[in-house]
């Protein structure tokens, strides 16, 4: 995992995600180590921490980011870390965030704990027969601008506005006592990690776990076997992937962060910077004037070659 150069990926810049739930203390001290391995191998990206745990996306050149994984993977409590990779040829975040967190995924239910109580792990390659079987319950367990952009065939999508809404979507649609079998899936893994322990813990025997998310999935599984239908939304610049994890053309309305499509933003309603269908008629004339001088000194920075970040 560490050494593969023979891919023709030299060069490209390398984005890994990687998440573990395990009992953390020294948080204040492990932020300042990270932050300082990251920023002496010009790595990129966000690495929250929590007393449950690490969750991050980083990404950089080849070399440094393997060099920062191997310094964290000399902590103990994180030896066995593995991560998703894929490639950028554009640097995906503006700056590099370390950050202290009560979760590392915010669910908002506290007793649950991962360590002690997850679904059964699927293997990419075992989940189409899974979700193919017609007594199984597919949960899309992502927010609702992810799930525009794609799914997995036939999967419930909660619509959910934040990953808090959640566990009450799932008491009122899973009835224990009818012992359903559910199959859940993410991007990468680890809302699935919350939400199937949270099925457990509400009494449901049958809880299935998609195995390194749908990420994994796309690298797996062939375009012509795969169930999954659009694109996977990422969150870092380049907003959404496909198959085999190569960047999909969609862009983020910077006024309501939805991902838009090629089509999107040939209506009426896109403005560069300001507004889409989605979002017109959701903001004010006054808001859309900030947008718009926002969009302004965006581009300014890009004549200069400087970064300059949407959403501070």
């Amino acid at each position: 995992m560490f050494d593969n150069n023979e891919d023709g990926t030299l060069g490209r810049l390398l984005v890994v995600a990687f998440y573990k739930f395990v009992k953390l203390d020294g948080l204040a001290s492990l932020q300042r180590e990270i932050e300082s391995w990251c920023r002496s191998n010009d790595v990129f990206g966000i690495v929250l921490l929590a007393s449950e745990g690490i969750n991050s996306t980083i990404a950089g050149p080849r070399e440094g980011v393997i060099r920062v994984l191997k310094r964290i993977r000399q902590d103990a409590r994180f030896s066995d870390i593995q991560w998703k990779e894929s490639f950028a040829t554009e640097q995906p975040f503006h700056k590099l965030r370390v950050r202290l967190k009560k979760e590392i995924v915010t669910m908002g239910v506290p007793e649950i704990d991962p360590n002690q109580l997850v679904g059964t792990y699927v293997k990419p390659a075992d989940w189409n027969a899974l979700i193919s079987d017609p007594d199984v319950i597919v949960i899309d367990a992502r927010n609702r601008y992810e799930t525009e952009i794609g799914t997995f065939q036939g999967a419930l999508e909660p619509g959910l506005d934040s990953f808090r809404e959640l566990p009450s979507w799932l008491e009122k649609k899973i009835d224990v006592d009818r012992n359903p079998r559910v199959a859940m899936f993410c991007t990468g893994g680890i809302r699935c990690e919350k939400s199937t322990a949270f099925l457990k813990q509400a009494g449901v025997k049958e809880v299935y776990h998609l195995e390194g998310g749908i990420l994994k999935y796309l690298e797996e599984v062939s375009e012509d076997e795969s169930l999954w239908e659009g694109e996977c939304f990422v969150f870092d610049q380049r907003v959404a992937v496909g198959h085999d994890l190569e960047v999909a053309d969609y862009e983020l309305c910077r006024g309501c962060r939805f991902p838009l499509s090629v089509s999107d933003k040939q209506s009426d309603f896109f403005q560069e910077g300001v507004s889409c269908l989605r979002c017109y008629d959701q903001t004010s004339s006054e808001q859309k004037s900030r947008f718009a001088e926002r969009q302004k000194q965006f581009e300014l920075a890009q004549s200069r070659g400087e970064a300059f970040k949407f959403f501070r």
